[in-house]
């Protein structure tokens, strides 16, 4: 069925009053649905993948993959109880260098300063200096390089002492 055809079908529809017509064949289906006059003509248009079990077990790894890490992050706070986390105040990418050819940050062992760059966030294009609150000893760093970050996700322990 080519778009011409689409089309017709559509034109067709909306004459003839059917508030929604639906057409499968075997490569494609298609739902064509029509208001009143304040809701405009919608059309759906979805080519059937050939091979849909690929798909199910590619959605569902995700999952899997968040879920565990959601189960080792109290295990984290509770053996690290004494250490301050700092935590991501955006969404974005996390990086631990200013550019690829600069060396990081701050290492495991690091002294820091209230102020201190600690990595950079890139959020919508913008790189966002992540500046320590308080000071102390880099104890850990719980995120890969070039990872993705969510809102107030643990990014380094520091041991204040």
């Amino acid at each position: 069925m080519d778009i011409k055809e689409i089309q017709s079908l559509i034109k067709f529809v909306a004459k003839s009053g059917a508030s929604e017509v639906k057409l499968e064949m075997e490569d494609i289906k298609i739902t064509i649905r029509t208001g009143g006059e304040s809701v405009p003509e919608t059309t759906i248009v979805q080519q059937i993948p050939m091979a849909q079990a690929p798909v199910a077990p590619a959605a569902q790894v995700p999952v899997a993959e968040v879920a565990s890490s959601q189960t080792e992050q109290p295990a984290v706070a509770d053996d690290d109880s004494k250490y301050i986390t700092i935590k991501s105040p955006i969404i974005g990418t996390f990086y631990r260098k200013p550019s690829p050819d600069k060396p990081v940050f701050v290492e495991v062992g690091s002294t820091i300063n209230q102020g201190d760059v600690l990595c950079v966030i890139e959020a919508m294009k913008l790189f966002n200096d992540i500046e320590s609150e308080v000071s102390g000893k880099i104890v850990k760093v719980l995120v890969d390089d070039s990872s993705p970050v969510e809102f107030d996700q643990p990014l380094f322990l520091v041991d204040p002492s």
